[in-house]
């Protein structure tokens, strides 16, 4: 896979340092052109990877710097041992769609281990961690950066779902990061700049980072894909429309979290008044914000965001706003935003999302016709109907429980993604692609659900057994998927030999390619449903 010579690629290594040196002459002092790679250590993580875990990217945003735009820090020129995570970020933990005293919601705190990051949780999280295969003075591989689930309060880079190691081992370079979330990263505070997607320039400022030092890994930083899921995937819907972000990523994978829409300027400031009156502070005293304990800071967000009016399926609470500038407008509504023109673009959902967040409800396995009409009714009003009858067509075999996870699922997530799919294509410039994973796990109710990608997509499947569930189903799926991933890094379409061919979304066909044990294409899947909720 790698053909360069050890000449090309010293001269390429310099190439790079000398280019980002260039972009960034402050921090040409930090960006070393040569900087022997025993100068800092990281973990085996076999296969021949090394994993380097809790790099500081910018600056602590505590005290004045609290709510503040990041402030980046260069490359350390002494010695460094990066063997341990950084802290999460402070957490806003929302009630789990899973019973965690069960024993699947204990299992799955293996994998997704909500608890230990409440316990773990700082103001200080501004770190990434890189997997790489490479020995200095290799470079020039595609560089996968991760933006971690958990909407925009939870979750963090570490989890143990997200370990790169095996996607490193196909020769790319691996990096997942943390950064503010909730209150920290999304309070919309005219009297801190940038304030209302602080979160978001965090990430900015990670990749920022990856642009100039990542070749010290063995990194393209020409090449670079940033991919994620549920909240995950809705950061690089953003990304995708931030003219901030112009030029520090090349490729674009929204997985089962098309954001489609940001919280709009007035709903973000009737959620900053709130905030103020629940802590008892006047109006623009950002001082006196700064102030506040982060306990009691998320306290009263959360007591704000109970205030707010139910905003359906349009984005709301401490998340991205459109302010005008760095969000510059609603980012896919109602059309493809200029700036993701030439960003190849992968997006997708699995077919039965909704399933992990209601089969802990007491009607799941009981609901009735009467029971799915009513919930319908309540969320989709005089729609209701029609999308039911889509619904029925397109899933004549499965029960008013199922429905209903179905009625969410494809009203929200899939209509999101096709409307992102529909309006990059439409836009002309560089493709996008469509998936839609059907293969189900056989634990439990869950089938298809949200997550169970992730474990494929990481190739982490004896990770994640406790989801996926035993046998040798799984990998298959892990084989074709992560395969897909990494082809498309490396070359911006998703073919590989283990697939059928994938072409290219367009409205015309609306190809859409189904992950199964014998995944195959099929030409608008559940039309019926996507005419009703688009």
């Amino acid at each position: 896979m790698r053909e360069q010579s050890d000449i090309s690629r010293r001269g390429l290594l310099g190439l790079t340092a000398s280019v980002a040196a260039l972009a960034h002459p402050g921090l040409a002092s930090a960006a070393p052109t040569v900087l022997p790679r025993n100068a800092f250590t990281g973990v085996d993580a076999g296969k021949g990877v090394t994993a380097y875990t809790g790099i500081p990217y910018a600056k602590p945003p505590v005290g004045p710097l609290r709510f503040a735009p990041p402030e980046r820090i260069g490359f350390p020129q002494d010695k460094r041992a990066w063997t341990k995570f950084g802290p999460p970020a402070i957490q806003n933990p929302t009630p789990s769609s899973v019973n965690p005293t069960s024993e699947l919601g204990k299992a799955l705190q293996t994998i997704f281990p909500t608890a230990a990051e409440v316990a773990a949780q700082s103001e200080d999280c501004l770190y990434l961690n890189v997997w790489t295969n490479a020995k200095q003075p290799e470079t020039g591989r595609p560089v996968m950066v991760w933006l971690h689930g958990g909407g925009f309060a939870t979750g963090s880079g570490a989890w143990p779902i997200y370990d790169g190691a095996n996607l490193a081992a196909e020769d790319v370079v691996v990096v997942t990061l943390n950064h503010r979330l909730n209150v920290f990263g999304y309070a919309d505070l005219p009297e801190a700049a940038g304030s209302g997607n602080a979160g978001m320039l965090d990430i900015v400022a990670a990749l920022e980072w990856v642009r100039d030092y990542i070749y010290l890994f063995g990194g393209d930083p020409s090449n670079v894909t940033i991919f994620g899921e549920s909240g995950g995937g809705a950061k690089v819907s953003y990304l995708l429309a931030m003219p901030r972000a112009t030029g520090l990523f090349h490729r674009a994978i929204i997985q089962s979290g098309p954001g489609v829409k940001a919280v709009p300027a007035n709903r973000a400031a009737a959620l900053t008044t709130d905030l103020y009156t629940e802590l008892g502070i006047a109006p623009g005293d950002i001082q006196a914000l700064r102030a506040v304990p982060a306990e009691r800071l998320v306290a009263a967000a959360a007591a704000a965001e109970a205030r707010q009016p139910g905003a359906g399926f349009d984005r709301s609470g401490f998340a991205p706003v459109v302010d005008g500038g760095i969000l510059p407008a609603q980012p896919w509504d109602p059309e493809a935003p200029s700036t993701a023109k030439n960003i190849p673009v992968m997006i997708g959902i699995n077919r039965d999302e909704m399933t992990l967040f209601m089969a802990s409800a007491p009607w799941f396995g009981r609901l009735d016709d009467a029971g799915l009409l009513k919930m319908a009714s309540g969320i989709l009003g005089p729609k209701a109907p029609a999308v039911l009858a889509a619904l029925r067509k397109d899933f004549p075999d499965d029960s008013p429980t199922y429905l209903a996870t179905h009625l969410v699922t494809y009203g929200r997530m899939f209509a999101g993604s096709v409307q992102i799919a529909e309006r990059k294509a439409a836009q002309g410039g560089a493709n996008v692609y469509m998936y839609m994973l059907e293969w189900g796990t056989p634990v439990g109710p869950f089938r298809s659900t949200h997550t169970l990608e992730i474990p494929l997509v990481f190739d982490n499947v004896d990770k994640a057994r406790v989801l996926v569930g035993e046998g040798p189903e799984p990998q298959v799926l892990a084989k074709q998927m992560s395969a897909a991933w990494i082809a498309f890094a490396r070359t911006g379409h998703p073919n590989t030999p283990l697939i059928p061919f994938w072409p290219h979304y367009e409205a015309e066909k609306r190809s859409v390619m189904m992950f199964n044990l014998k995944s195959r294409v099929v030409e608008d899947p559940y039309a019926a449903t996507r005419k009703a909720v688009t």
